[in-house]
């Protein structure tokens, strides 16, 4: 691989992908600080008769042009400022962030709607300025008029389902477009009736449009959450565009690698990042014009599914996984890198580490590695596997065991195999001085993989080479249905047999199944609180269904 001069970014300079508003957002944050800024210097002051008298005499103008008619037309284009409209509008956002499980898109939605809402209606009851006067109210209205509380939600609803539905582009842009027409069209309904006076509308829409935008475009920046309607994994991130970009910048300034292209790779066997094949420069001396990198992209996006991930095994399994979740992006990828060099000291085949690459500071990290060109998973036909592949996988189960470590998610996706070489990758899972339980569970892990392509009998025969029964009667006492990952699950029900069985029946004696399920007060308590917040979640679903504010 060629290298370059690897340059330090200087202190104030934006990292590669940075969080940004846009000019628009700081536009619209800056005209709603302003608007609010204008109702504190109206309550000091006492000026409100001032836009009294403005407002009542744009009304009267509007009012001198009322028909039959035209009343007709602006009671139809002021339904959607109605709270049955406004319902409608909630239930098919929720439906549809629901079924794609966009759930940083809802979460942002809900919370920021609360917001907006209780804003607006805190500061109408401080206001406390009462509809028109000298012109009539032809529409329904209720409670005080500024800022114009149905103007408010419906912006709020129309913006949020702007960033969360739409995607990216030129179909936003259009979706822009037709938000601003239909505020227009409400507003001049609800003018027209009289149910708001010109500022009451003004001050409404920036509120409800200032809010969104600037929650949306940080909390679910395009780049790190993108809305698209594509099935996959949400673990799987855009590469392309900006993040793209931002990948080889960084390579280049951090690691001194020339990335020519960013792909994704093997995302079939890989749930909790973004594996990704990078197309690096050559050196000059090499044959080739262009060598390969393997890098796994992790965000915050991967750090919340660890933590879940985490609470799941020790809801399940209480001590025996009772691990304690990372706190930070930087915290996951440094200790991910820290077992593959230690992995690598020991001697066991995996792809030599290369560093960390910083995207975006405590968001979003790149781990490189050794790409393993020619390799293939062992769970892929044309992959030959003889004694000495069998061998080889045992090996590695037997080196883990003496150097004190557990790879903890041993798979066929993660054994690949080069020119008759095995090589363990992915350690993410990886964890130094493990149970002796989790170190069985490694060892029957591997048996059922190298099973796979072979036969029990074979497997077993070969284990006894570097194993004793009692090591391998341990194992299958420590492994069962959830033990395994679901990759290897998947393999097993496909293939129709039972694995599992057919070892216990080879081996010459039995051990009492390992007792998975153990009990401890942090596991009992968060039991408890997981009870209580899914049954406090169901209760705000259940009445969120039934309106939105």
């Amino acid at each position: 691989m060629q290298r370059v001069h690897r340059r330090r970014r200087p202190s104030g300079e934006a990292p590669p992908l940075p969080r940004h508003l846009n000019a628009s957002g700081k536009w619209w944050l800056s005209l709603s600080g302003l608007v609010l800024a204008t109702w504190v210097v109206v309550v000091v002051t006492g000026s409100v008769a001032a836009f009294d008298l403005v407002d009542t005499r744009i009304l009267q103008a509007i009012a001198s042009i009322r028909s039959p008619g035209l009343t007709r037309v602006a009671e139809v284009a002021g339904v959607l400022a109605t709270g049955r409209a406004i319902h409608v509008l909630w239930l098919a956002n929720l439906l549809v962030l629901l079924v794609f499980r966009r759930w940083r898109h809802l979460f942002v939605w809900l919370g920021v709607g609360l917001l907006v809402i209780n804003t607006a209606a805190t500061v109408a009851g401080t206001l406390q300025r009462p509809r028109p006067y000298e012109v009539e109210v032809l529409g329904p209205w209720s409670g005080f008029s500024m800022p114009s509380v149905p103007m408010t939600v419906l912006a709020t609803f129309l913006v949020s389902s702007l960033y969360s539905l739409v995607p990216a582009g030129r179909p936003r842009d259009v979706g822009k477009w037709v938000v601003w027409g239909l505020l227009l069209v409400t507003a001049a309904s609800r003018l027209y009736l009289a149910q708001d006076h010109p500022t009451d509308v003004l001050a409404g829409v920036v509120l409800g449009v200032a809010a969104p935008v600037a929650a949306f475009r940080l909390l679910t920046p395009n780049e790190v959450y993108p809305v698209v309607y594509r099935r996959g994994s949400p673990a799987h991130l855009d590469v392309t565009g900006a993040r793209g970009e931002a990948i080889v910048r960084a390579l280049q300034d951090q690691l001194g690698l020339l990335a020519t292209s960013v792909k994704p790779f093997g995302l079939a066997g890989s749930g909790g990042s973004t594996p990704l094949k990078i197309t690096v420069k050559a050196d000059d001396a090499a044959e080739e014009d262009e060598s390969c990198v393997f890098g796994k992209l992790y965000a915050v996006t991967h750090l919340r599914s660890d933590r879940w991930f985490k609470l799941g095994r020790t809801l399940l399994y209480g001590r025996l996984e009772d691990e304690k979740p990372y706190h930070s992006v930087r915290r996951l990828v440094q200790y991910e890198d820290y077992v593959l060099h230690l992995l690598s000291d020991a001697g066991l085949p995996v792809p030599h580490p290369l560093g960390i690459v910083e995207i975006t500071p405590e968001r979003e990290y790149l781990l490189v590695a050794e790409f393993l060109q020619g390799a293939r998973e062992i769970g892929d036909p044309d992959v030959h596997v003889d004694d000495d592949v069998i061998d080889q996988g045992l090996a590695i189960v037997r080196r883990l065991w003496e150097t004190g470590l557990a790879h903890r998610d041993i798979k066929p996706a993660n054994l690949m195999v080069r020119d008759g070489t095995v090589f363990l990758i992915d350690s993410a899972f990886a964890e130094v001085r493990p149970s002796p339980w989790r170190q069985a569970v490694d060892l029957a892990n591997m048996l059922l993989v190298l099973a796979l392509r072979t036969d029990a009998a074979r497997v077993l025969a070969r284990a006894r080479l570097q194993f004793s029964d009692e090591e391998i009667a341990e194992a299958f006492a420590a492994t069962r249905g959830l033990t395994m990952p679901s990759q290897l699950r998947r393999m097993l029900r496909a293939q129709g047999r039972d694995l599992h069985a057919d070892f216990l029946r080879l081996l010459p004696y039995r051990l009492p199944p390992v007792r998975i399920q153990r009990w401890s007060f942090r596991r009992v308590g968060l039991t408890l609180v997981s009870v209580l917040a899914i049954a406090l979640a169901l209760a705000v679903g259940l009445n969120l269904l039934g309106s939105p504010l």
